[in-house]
């Protein structure tokens, strides 16, 4: 991964801790979190493990010269970060290291979460739409879809976020 561009795009997220606490940059808890769930990881700690497998690759950037941080270090951390913010940059980060193509498939598709309807709070499942690239094998983007709507309104909202046509 190119950190260069990863940097350019991630430098102005704000980082909500105080600077006196401060004992792993944010920029390279972000950085991990990222690399280690593109390579599959699905949860705190996959992205500890994967910071582990990969400590020297990860110093030899210049990130975590005391070492890789703990799970709960790394779920504090990212949990506290302004969404908004961090879905600005990611968007941004990943639409310059992807090339855009003329033509290109970009599957639409409504899923239902798992697990995710709550009986005691009455709270109905969570419903997403992802776009996925065919070509390159990624999600590009996914949203949440209102409650009590359907997929078919988040869809155009969910096209002009990813800017594609």
């Amino acid at each position: 991964m190119d950190i260069d561009a990863f940097s350019q795009h991630f430098k102005d997220i704000q980082d909500p801790r105080q600077t006196a606490k401060i004992t792993y940059s944010l920029f390279d808890v972000l950085f991990l979190s990222i690399c280690s769930v593109i390579s599959g990881a699905s949860g705190w700690e996959d992205i500890e493990d994967f910071g582990e497998a990969h400590c020297l690759w990860l110093q030899e950037k210049g990130l975590f010269p005391q070492g890789v941080p703990t799970h709960d270090t790394i779920a504090r951390i990212i949990s506290r970060l302004n969404t908004t913010q961090f879905r600005q940059c990611f968007i941004g980060w990943a639409k310059s290291v992807s090339k855009r193509t003329s033509g290109e498939v970009i599957a639409i598709d409504g899923k239902t979460l798992r697990s995710s309807y709550n009986r005691d709070n009455r709270q109905s499942a969570i419903h997403m739409v992802s776009a996925f690239a065919t070509q390159n094998g990624v999600v590009m983007g996914q949203m949440k879809t209102e409650e009590k709507s359907n997929e078919i309104t988040a869809i155009p909202a969910l096209l002009r976020l990813l800017d594609i046509k």
